[in-house]
């Protein structure tokens, strides 16, 4: 019988970091999905059972070193060994550079880039003695280039890739996979309906991306041989100006 897997999704939101866990769920994976509210991720999990497969949905702040501490050593412990670790975190705000306080750049370089560090330093920890698994940090637009409005996002987002370079150079000799997969475009939310719904209404001719095609590609990166890894690609729509 094979071993229990673990796949664990920090940012386990309504689309891609739900999608993901489907996805790894339906392979066989124990979805450990997690926010900072754990009531949230209730139809998430009811979701995943009801389809045969086994979730656990976590209250937990990315940001707090004490947290992403215990949850790893919680999984690890008592549900199973993490195999794949995804940090998903958006963090998306704009604001011009002179409405941007101290208190809105920090947070947001707190959630879409220390958090990301917390989660890698845990999940590598664990993953070092057994020289396997799978580490994928969520990029987007703002990890290659910066916009106006968009400093404290881009900031972060480049600490993340910066990260999750530093990583791969470090973890790929000893088994570990690390990958920056780029989201260059509109994602299938909620907020990009309400938001953009002149980019919304391109959905039908393939202007949004969807969810669930993410989540393939983080499925297929971790099925990568060793011998063939991919550290950065990026996905975007057909329209999508770049």
């Amino acid at each position: 019988m094979e071993s229990k897997k673990a796949v664990l999704i920090i940012g386990a939101g309504d689309a891609t970091g739900g999608a993901i866990a489907k996805r790894f769920a339906r392979e066989g994976y124990i979805a450990c999905v997690t926010r900072r509210s754990a009531d949230k991720l209730a139809p998430l999990v009811e979701e995943i059972r009801a389809a045969g497969g086994e979730a656990h949905g976590f209250g937990s702040d990315a940001r707090k070193e004490e947290e992403m501490v215990a949850l790893v050593q919680k999984i690890e412990t008592e549900i199973a060994p993490i195999e794949v670790a995804v940090f998903n975190i958006g963090a998306n705000v704009r604001f011009p550079i002179t409405e941007t306080t101290a208190r809105v750049y920090f947070k947001v370089w707190e959630m879409a880039c220390f958090g990301g560090f917390l989660m890698g330093r845990e999940v590598a920890k664990a993953m070092l003695p057994r020289g396997r698994g799978t580490i994928i940090f969520t990029g987007a637009t703002a990890s290659l280039r910066g916009r106006d409005g968009y400093a404290a996002f881009a900031g972060a987002k480049h600490g993340l890739r910066a990260l999750a370079q530093s990583m791969a150079r470090e973890l790929w000799p000893k088994g570990i996979h690390v990958a920056h997969p780029v989201i260059d475009g509109a994602i299938d939310t909620d907020f990009i309906r309400t938001t953009f719904p002149e980019r919304y209404a391109t959905k039908e001719q393939g202007g949004v991306v969807n969810p669930d095609h993410i989540a393939d590609l983080y499925w297929h990166l971790h099925q990568q041989p060793r011998d063939a890894w991919t550290h950065e690609t990026e996905i975007r729509p057909w329209m999508e100006q770049w």
